[in-house]
């Protein structure tokens, strides 16, 4: 099954949408400097040592970029910049993978899907106060994995001592 997937994520027109919308989106380098620019040249002279490693499940993503950004409220919180070649898989990955799992995704779900909004979420919550509803849950989990235990099985260290 892997193979399969892989062979749809590299297919060059798959790859072709995708770095339309990397080049598209711009954005900020990751720790290697590359721009959105610069990527199609860089993918002419490395795309089968990156095709290849894709479908060898070899492909290992750059560390990204750390930078604070300020709050609207104050503060700072950081962010992540991956690298536009991480981007440009990450974007592959997603054409391919959204028609697979989208449709299993609660019609109540609204974060971060193909053709809702945030105005759309709102919409629903009027809609189910005007039914009579008397509760609308919206939940940001930002933080939530900075707090949360790590697995030893998965990492060296675990914040639960009682086991995860």
């Amino acid at each position: 099954m892997y193979e399969r997937r892989m062979e749809e994520v590299v297919r060059e027109e798959n790859r072709a949408q995708a770095l339309q919308a990397v080049t598209r989106n711009r954005g900020a380098a990751g720790i290697d400097r590359m721009k959105t620019t610069e990527l199609e040249s860089h993918l002419e002279a490395h795309w089968d040592k990156i095709r290849a490693k894709l479908l060898a499940g070899t492909w290992v993503p750059s560390p990204v970029r750390r930078v604070e950004i300020p709050k609207p409220n104050g503060g700072t919180r950081m962010l992540g910049i991956p690298t536009v070649m991480d981007r440009l898989i990450q974007q592959m990955l997603l054409q391919v993978l959204t028609p697979v799992f989208d449709p299993a995704f609660s019609e109540h779900s609204y974060g971060f899907r193909p053709g809702r909004s945030a105005q759309d979420a709102v919409k629903a919550a009027r809609k189910y106060v005007q039914g009579g509803k008397d509760w609308v849950v919206d939940m940001d989990i930002t933080k939530f994995l900075d707090t949360a235990s790590y697995c030893p099985l998965v990492h060296e260290s675990c914040a639960n001592s009682s086991g995860c």
